[in-house]
């Protein structure tokens, strides 16, 4: 067991439970640390932008980090749960792959997942990751973003299949079309050889994004003309969602 990091945790905990700001000697005494290693912890947390100290007073409280970081792993919770019906709806329809994914950053993470019904399908696994300028639920929810958000994927840009974007106005090209039709589309693997894929964004009652609803197999099976017959009913199954999340 790290024996400091067990101690920053109990100092969070205890300024998470304080009703108002806490002074270094007041929480060295509840706590029964040293001044010294409590101001070291608090100067590392103020540094990290967990905690920030009122000068005026020399006090320290949290803040609103934590509450970011806990109305994160809630809202995963939420829609992970509240997505399940429209997904097993949407895999009926299509018979193909069916994911719920979460934009970290430049990434995708898949929160959930149902198998195609077919033999040959897109093979993932829940809580993997995919560069999100490569995969249709990244480009549903880069879509949804401003333009400058892309500007992060300049020095991360490279070939992962002859079809990969090769530059961030390529990529910029493709997020101006999935805005204009609703939903995104790869017809050909950017991430992967031989994946098309289909999928929508997801965003709550504020318009705020949440994550993406994404179809994907095969592209010897899956067509243009499938996916755009199958955009319907995953734009379909992001509103579904969009609804139970109160939106």
């Amino acid at each position: 067991m790290d024996k400091a990091f067990v101690k920053g945790l109990r100092l969070l905990e205890t300024l998470a439970n304080s009703d108002c700001p806490r002074s270094v000697t007041d929480l060295s005494v509840q706590l029964e640390l040293t001044r010294s290693n409590v101001h070291r912890m608090l100067a590392t947390l103020t540094d990290q932008g967990y905690v920030r100290q009122l000068p005026r007073y020399s006090t320290y409280e949290l803040t609103t980090k934590i509450w970011q970081l806990g109305s994160n792993v809630i809202r995963r919770m939420d829609v992970t749960t509240l997505a399940r019906p429209a997904m097993l709806k949407l895999s009926e329809k299509t018979g193909e792959t069916i994911h719920l994914s979460i934009l970290e950053d430049t990434d995708v993470v898949y929160l959930d997942k149902i198998e195609g019904s077919h033999h040959i399908r897109a093979h993932t696994s829940v809580g993997s990751r995919a560069p999100a300028w490569t995969v249709a639920t990244g480009k549903a929810m880069l879509a949804e973003l401003p333009d400058s958000y892309l500007d992060r994927f300049e020095p991360l840009i490279k070939p992962h299949t002859s079809s990969s974007k090769k530059s961030v106005a390529e990529l910029l090209a493709d997020i101006k079309l999935v805005r204009q039709q609703g939903y995104a589309a790869i017809y050909h693997g950017e991430w992967r050889e031989g994946i098309a894929a289909c999928a929508c964004a997801i965003t709550d009652r504020s318009g705020e994004l949440v994550g993406a609803i994404g179809m994907s197999g095969p592209d010897s099976r899956l067509k243009r003309k499938q996916i755009k017959q199958f955009s319907s009913d995953v734009m379909e199954a992001a509103r579904t969602i969009r609804l139970a999340l109160g939106g």
